[in-house]
């Protein structure tokens, strides 16, 4: 397993100028973390607070970058360029703000694609970012640490999940005593399937209900060595599900009826088992062009989210709850917490108790 708590320096004459050397224990500095994936490019820079951090800057883009990897086993050269861009103001970004410490990962796409390797040191050489392509234990156990604390404190199971574009995790939530957000991974399954290549396989601009049972069946057969790993496990009277995606707060976004997409009426939210029923059978209802013209789905999203809404449900079959929380939050902010943890600033100036 990669070591969770590494960090990869930003390179390249504008970064080194920023600095990427531990600061002192206790000393707070300028912290970011670039998340890589099939679909997005999504950057966190941060400072250290009391009780966490305080985002100063954020950057995300869809690039795409696994579109046709499913078909071909390989990075396009137009899906390389746009993710280049999109890496590019991620760089300068973190140059303006003088990162101190960061850690750039690259997940499903990079890790599945011949030309995988090729792709990063290409982002080496040109743009002086060391991209680090994390295998999937490493994706799972950082999604749980930038989402976990949004669990129910006093639920003493929970399954999490993030559906990604080319892989979806599933994790097993338990321990920590009542009141606390401490959680620990009990399990954890990192299926080879996510929205884009789901969509890819299946289709998703026209979407019928069996090609939507198909999908959702697909996913099912792919769940079924993390529902067998976790069969005895005991599920509390506060069992839920804790999920982050583009899928779950797309979900809110058209519960809500948002005008247009609010991170901060989204992250947190509950949802009851109907109100989730509802929205993804009102998404599922829309033409391609009612999509696209939605202002929480959008023409980026337009062929994606029914795949998404596929995967979720099959999550949802094996593992009924009655309530859903959304959490638009995870890889980006666990890296976060790793870093000051593993410097000790923050709300972590302490050792931990070994």
């Amino acid at each position: 397993m990669t070591d969770a708590f590494s960090s990869s320096p930003v390179l390249g004459a504008d970064a080194k100028a920023a600095g990427t050397r531990s600061p002192p224990a206790g000393h707070a500095g300028t912290y970011a973390a670039l998340d890589l994936g099939t679909n997005n490019c999504r950057l966190l820079v941060a400072r250290p607070t009391a009780d966490g951090f305080r985002v100063v800057d954020a950057f995300s883009r869809i690039v795409r970058l696994g579109e046709g990897l499913s078909r071909t086993g390989r990075l396009s050269d137009a899906a390389i360029e746009r993710t280049l861009a999109a890496l590019r103001v991620c760089r300068d970004k973190m140059a303006a703000r003088g990162v101190t410490r960061a850690r750039s990962i690259a997940t499903e796409a990079c890790r599945s694609a011949e030309n995988g390797p090729a792709f990063v040191d290409k982002v080496r050489d040109e743009l002086g970012v060391a991209l680090e392509i994390v295998d999937r234990e490493t994706e799972a156990h950082l999604a749980a640490a930038g989402v976990g604390d949004l669990a129910d404190r006093e639920a003493k199971s929970i399954v999490m999940f993030d559906i990604g574009g080319g892989s979806s995790e599933i994790i097993w939530l338990g321990g920590g005593d009542p009141g606390s957000p401490r959680r620990r991974v009990l399990a954890w399954e990192s299926m080879r399937l996510g929205v884009v290549s789901l969509a890819e396989t299946f289709g998703g601009v026209d979407v019928t209900d069996r090609i939507f049972a198909d999908m959702t069946a697909y996913v099912a057969e792919a769940l079924k060595p993390f529902v067998d790993r976790v069969a005895d496990e005991t599920r509390c009277d506060r069992f839920h599900l804790l999920g982050t995606s583009g899928t779950v707060t797309t979900i809110a976004g058209v519960h809500l009826n948002l005008p247009r997409y609010d991170r901060r009426a989204v992250d947190g939210l509950w949802l009851e088992r109907d109100e989730v029923d509802a929205a993804i059978e009102r998404v599922r209802s829309m033409s391609y062009a009612e999509r696209a013209a939605n202002a929480c789905i959008g023409h980026e999203r337009a062929d994606l989210v029914l795949a998404g809404c596929a995967i979720l449900q099959a999550i949802r079959a094996e593992f009924p709850a009655e309530r859903l929380r959304i959490a638009d939050r995870g890889l980006r902010e666990g890296i976060l917490s790793q870093l000051m943890r593993d410097d000790r600033v923050g709300p972590h100036r302490r050792r931990p108790f070994r």
